[in-house]
């Protein structure tokens, strides 16, 4: 729903869909020190992104900010975009040569499926369900697959299996209880080809939020964790500066005490930390394609633009 309050701002309430990672973290713990180790050798963060407390409270105030023509979050006197190079250091996903993951509108085989999951086509078929419009696989299905390869000690396979349902469940999140194909996909395309998420869980982001600009019964489904992380690393400024995004957001404590609609409201450009230590040493950011002023993003919803030059 959208109104004005008194002093004329608009603003929406808004319903955010909460990531339910407690199954995802509970497999974690399943692989010892040597297997977590390969595991964030191949998939980064991805892992620690799982842990990253969420505060739904949070988004929901920082939505009343969202300026859509723009694509920033438009405050007092200043403006702040999550930007490329950001969501890299928090995923641990550095472009750098990499392609990055274009979603192409057409959903992975199952054979390719199959060959990640242990699984036959034939009964990956079986398995697939969908629901309101979005087909998918059984999230308790696909978790049940990589108990097993834990029991039997098939680290490998078991490592793929979990890192597909982190795509799919807290990167590229859809429908509840089942991972979507398209996240799939994106995962597919990081598994052989090492395509970079990283553009596509941003294009889905600023989707979700201009859907919620749109349509008051759209929800703001996206990459929470990564959103909280970017969001709270400037707001807050910490005494220990870390190197590492996730550890910094799990350092500051102010986070689990703030009164966000106060705290937005009232900052100032000022007390922006606008080059938290993990960022330092970093130069350089995406504002442009070619002769296209805008940054064009494909996410697994579809295409949407961004425009960090104006911010900056």
């Amino acid at each position: 729903m959208m109104g004005t309050n008194q002093n004329g701002k608009r603003f929406y309430q808004v319903k955010v869909k909460g990531l339910d990672v407690t199954s995802l973290k509970e497999l974690g713990r399943l692989m010892g020190p040597l297997q977590r180790q390969a595991f964030h050798k191949v998939y980064g963060k991805i892992l620690d992104l799982t842990a990253a407390e969420v505060f739904t409270e949070a988004v929901v105030s920082l939505v009343q900010y969202y300026d859509q023509p723009l694509r920033c979050f438009t405050f007092g006197d200043f403006q702040m975009v999550p930007t490329v190079e950001e969501f890299e250091e928090i995923l641990g996903y550095p472009l750098g040569g990499r392609k990055p993951y274009l979603f192409s509108g057409f959903l992975p085989s199952l054979s390719k499926i199959a060959a990640v999951v242990g699984d036959s086509a034939k009964e990956l078929d079986h398995m697939k369900q969908t629901r309101n419009g979005v087909v998918g696989l059984p999230r308790k299905y696909l978790e049940g697959k990589a108990r097993d390869m834990a029991s039997q000690e098939k680290w490998g396979p078991f490592a793929d299996t979990l890192a597909l349902l982190i795509f799919g469940v807290v990167f590229f999140p859809n429908m509840d209880g089942l991972v979507d194909l398209a996240a799939i996909d994106a995962f597919l395309a990081y598994h052989h080809s090492k395509e970079s998420p990283v553009m596509a869980i941003l294009a889905d982001l600023f989707d979700t939020f201009d859907r919620r600009c749109e349509k008051n019964s759209a929800q703001i489904v996206c990459c929470l964790p990564t959103l909280c992380v970017w969001l709270v690393s400037h707001l807050f400024q910490q005494d220990i500066r870390h190197p590492c995004s996730l550890q910094s957001y799990r350092s500051c404590v102010e986070k689990r005490r703030v009164d966000w609609d106060q705290h937005l409201a009232g900052i100032g450009g000022n007390a922006i930390n606008w080059f938290p230590r993990w960022k330092e040493g970093k130069e350089g950011v995406l504002f442009s394609c070619g002769d296209y002023l805008n940054v064009p993003l494909i996410g697994t919803r579809g295409c949407i633009n961004y425009n960090p030059a104006l911010a900056i």
